[in-house]
């Protein structure tokens, strides 16, 4: 996926033409208030570029899950207010009783907010009926929301195929991210994947093997391929029915020459709650009675010189029980080695997913990572190799 999608910069001319801008402005709301504006801000660059150069910029979004039925609860005119906040200038909120009427009243420079894509029923069917509502409504196409690119729906798939179709400025930047990290990276490439079960990244280590030189599985998911390499875990999560799996993996990763790097020694505690009594033990000394909850020092100290080898990293998933302490002792640790790292200019860092952005942001080095991806699901399907429907239709 070099850069072969059209960016802003290939739009042209946009004074007083209707730009369609699909955004991410899913927020989490409670008690009338937006409760973390990051959508929001990332939308930025994008709707203020357009509007500055005269556009009339009308942004496409979904908000909740409304299946088609039209409710108070998930209208985004209740997002209006907030995102005139953050982007310091008027939003105008048009809801789709008589959009087009009121499409026409606006002027170059205006931006506008329409209601909830989702209260069409067709909206996540990619319905050819509401494809011509909103290209009624446009004369450009802007992708701005790399977060519901892993969708076919009409106003992120089925819109590009029918108007002029362009990158927003949080589009490229994840686009370009993503290719250095593993569309062409510069190697050794390392991948951290973490996460509680195996059988949710599943894809994402079958096709990481084949890309990266050094595999890193933690989380819940290393006990799976312990086990898989004869180790007891006592009473750790682990997917005793994915053992033959994980093996098959290993063997992937052999032919591949890809290491997979899992812990030698590990945390236990007897019961998992908040700073209960652990230690720190050889894999091989697991008890019965125990949970492995974090990847010990040593590994962490083996990880990190790890890094101080390779090029790029992918980071997917925490490696331990981070929201608990002391469990996030080695996810902070690795992180911190990982941005120091990338501040020194040795490292391209990409993460994504939003128990590593939590798990970074408690670590304090989310700002220092060459690229943080808010991204859930799509990010999840990048790492899994997929073609996303709303990147694909941005090609050209």
């Amino acid at each position: 996926m070099a850069k072969s999608f059209r960016t802003l910069d290939d739009i042209g001319d946009v004074r007083g033409k209707r730009v369609l801008v699909r955004e991410d402005l899913n927020v989490p709301f409670a008690d009338g208030a937006v409760t973390d504006d990051t959508r929001l801000r990332a939308t930025i660059p994008t709707v203020t570029e357009l509007s500055d150069k005269g556009a009339i910029v009308l942004v496409l979004a979904h908000f909740g899950r409304p299946k088609g039925v039209p409710s108070p609860e998930m209208s985004l005119a209740q997002i209006t207010k907030p995102y005139e906040a953050v982007l310091g200038r008027p939003v105008r909120y048009i809801d789709w009783e008589g959009d087009a009427a009121n499409v026409a009243t606006l002027q170059p420079g205006d931006i506008a907010v329409l209601e909830n894509t989702r209260f069409f029923g067709g909206e996540e069917k990619n319905d050819p009926a509401v494809i011509d509502r909103f290209v009624a409504l446009g004369d450009l196409y802007v992708n701005d929301a790399f977060s519901a690119a892993h969708r076919a729906h009409a106003s992120t798939e089925g819109l590009a195929r029918r108007l002029p179709a362009y990158a927003g400025r949080a589009m490229e930047a994840e686009l370009v991210a993503l290719q250095k990290a593993l569309g062409e990276p510069e190697h050794p490439v390392a991948a951290v994947v973490g996460g509680a079960k195996v059988s949710t990244k599943l894809d994402v280590l079958k096709h990481l093997v084949g890309k990266v030189d050094h595999l890193i599985i933690g989380g819940g998911m290393a006990n799976t391929f312990l086990a898989a390499r004869g180790v007891d875990v006592g009473k750790s999560l682990c997917e005793h029915d994915l053992t033959g799996t994980a093996e098959e993996i290993l063997e992937a990763a052999d032919r591949a020459n890809c290491t997979v790097h899992l812990p030698y020694d590990v945390v236990v505690a007897k019961e998992f709650k908040a700073n209960p009594p652990t230690r720190t033990v050889n894999v091989h000394e697991v008890a019965a009675d125990e949970m492995i909850l974090d990847v010990g020092p040593a590994a962490v100290e083996a990880l990190g010189d790890v890094l101080k080898n390779c090029r790029t990293l992918v980071w997917n998933g925490p490696l331990g029980a981070f929201e608990t302490p002391p469990f996030d002792t080695a996810t902070v640790a690795l992180a911190k080695t990982a941005a120091a790292l990338t501040i020194g200019g040795t490292l391209v860092s990409v993460a994504g997913g939003g128990d590593t952005v939590a798990a970074l942001n408690h670590a304090g080095v989310a700002d220092d990572f060459t690229f943080v991806s808010t991204a859930g699901g799509a990010f999840l399907e990048w790492m899994e190799g997929r073609e996303l429907p709303g990147v694909a239709a941005l090609l050209q």
